[in-house]
């Protein structure tokens, strides 16, 4: 008897290929890789700098204020700095007086310290003999924090063909 090629062919199961592996990557994951670890570099970079900067300019008020002999004094070196750094934002800065001062120093900020707080003591306190020590503290305090926010903030750029508000010719 002769056998049919349907029954001497044996058959087994499919075997379904391997999974690739997870490693190494394909090229594009290598890129996201890279970008990524670039980018969590770059900011701890500017993170560290930032805090950096930010311990430079406490300082700086520190050092002014430590420089001064009395209660006046070092409420007139703060209004002093307060205005030096204003100015770089606002030309007009160090030529405000009054309520305008304390409304422009409470210009984006969360508390209205300056008009309605222990801010208020800028627009005296320079001229007072004594000064009560909370008062005193609540200034340094709010004075401190609005002078390292407007030297961290980065000052307005100026066109070179456009002139500031207060220049006339």
């Amino acid at each position: 008897m002769q056998s049919s090629p349907d029954q001497e062919l044996v058959l087994h199961d499919v075997i379904a290929p391997q999974a690739p592996g997870w490693w190494p990557p394909a090229p594009g994951w290598w890129g996201v890789f890279v970008v990524l670890s670039l980018a969590i570099a770059l900011m701890w970079w500017r993170w560290i700098r930032r805090r950096r900067r930010r311990a430079e300019f406490a300082a700086m008020f520190e050092d002014a204020i430590v420089g001064s002999v009395n209660a006046p004094a070092r409420i007139a070196a703060m209004s002093e700095l307060l205005r030096r750094a204003a100015r770089r934002h606002d030309p007009r800065a160090d030529r405000m007086q009054g309520e305008e001062w304390l409304r422009f120093l409470d210009a984006g900020a969360q508390s209205r310290g300056f008009a309605a707080g222990p801010g208020r003591l800028l627009l005296e306190g320079g001229f007072r003999r004594d000064v009560d020590d909370s008062e005193f503290h609540g200034l340094h305090e709010i004075a401190r924090t609005k002078f390292i926010e407007l030297m961290m903030r980065q000052p307005r750029a100026r066109l070179p063909w456009r002139r500031a508000r207060g220049d006339r010719p």
